[in-house]
């Protein structure tokens, strides 16, 4: 009974560890958001991209010189989808919101969790994700297509990270080949943070936002799956990720007075609920 009772308890303490970083992460972007008329979107990247390298270099320490050129080609290539990935969803929010932005990067991994699969549940799921896309982008005059193609880069960015991640766990131990990207990652951004603030007059507050949204979207949720992992199943560490386009949709709302329509808020909610049901079935 007490063991029950252990492992109730700490997959509570995970689900709210899990809560906790998914909220981290979705106010870090809004506080991004806060920073682009100052910084825009690529100025933001790059700080979050330093601070992302500061702190996965100092947890996963990388002994760079034993990597072989089997280790350093998917390192460098996951460097690569990070930095188009972060700056394309920083670009969709500054011209979507944050609510529909980060909507549309979850079809990355919703994506992936349905590709291949002929079961008709999937299909199903498939088809009514599709359904809330065309719902979300529906033509209007006001209809952002750059925008929207941003979040959709984003998004295949996302599937292209987990699948890198993916090989670059099975060729390093640890976290070392993460830290050895997101190092490398912050060295392609180094020239543009020079050249953005060079060319755009530098603010304490600015800066300082940029800065909180680097530690609070990048450190925080770090770590806090790390934590979270160690005391909930994958499968509900992927499910419970679902809910991140409606915190999105939430913290748009109460940080950045961003209002969805009705319509919108439904079609979040299906995509969240089919991804969902795909990592639980094929968890």
């Amino acid at each position: 009974m007490a063991t029950t009772e252990t492992a109730g308890s700490s997959r509570v303490s995970g689900a709210a560890m899990l809560l906790g970083g998914a909220l981290s992460n979705q106010v870090g972007a809004a506080t991004a958001a806060l920073a682009f008329p100052v910084l825009g979107p690529a100025g933001v990247v790059a700080v979050r991209q330093w601070v992302a390298a500061v702190v996965l270099l100092a947890a996963g320490r990388p002994r760079l010189r034993t990597f072989t050129a089997a280790q350093w080609r998917p390192v460098l290539a996951l460097a690569a989808v990070f930095a188009t990935m972060n700056l394309a969803l920083y670009s969709a929010i500054d011209r979507l919101g944050l609510g529909l932005a980060m909507t549309l990067e979850f079809l990355g991994p919703l994506a992936l969790a349905l590709a291949g699969s002929r079961r008709r549940t999937d299909l199903a799921c498939a088809l009514l994700a599709a359904a809330a896309v065309g719902v979300l982008t529906r033509p209007e005059p006001s209809t952002d297509y750059v925008g929207i193609g941003l979040a959709l880069l984003a998004a295949g960015c996302w599937a292209g990270y987990i699948l890198l991640n993916r090989t670059v766990g099975r060729r390093l131990p640890g976290v070392q080949g993460s830290a050895a990207a997101a190092g490398a990652s912050g060295l392609v951004y180094l020239p543009v943070g020079i050249f953005v603030f060079l060319h755009h007059p530098l603010s304490a507050g600015a800066l300082g936002a940029a800065v909180l949204a680097g530690v609070l979207s990048s450190a925080v949720p770090f770590l806090v799956d790390l934590l979270a992992l160690r005391r909930v199943p994958p499968r509900f560490f992927g499910a419970f990720m679902s809910v991140q386009p409606v915190l999105a949709a939430l913290v748009g709302l109460v940080v950045l007075g961003q209002r969805p329509d009705a319509l919108a808020w439904v079609a979040m909610g299906v995509i969240v609920a089919v991804n969902a049901v795909a990592v639980l079935r094929r968890g």
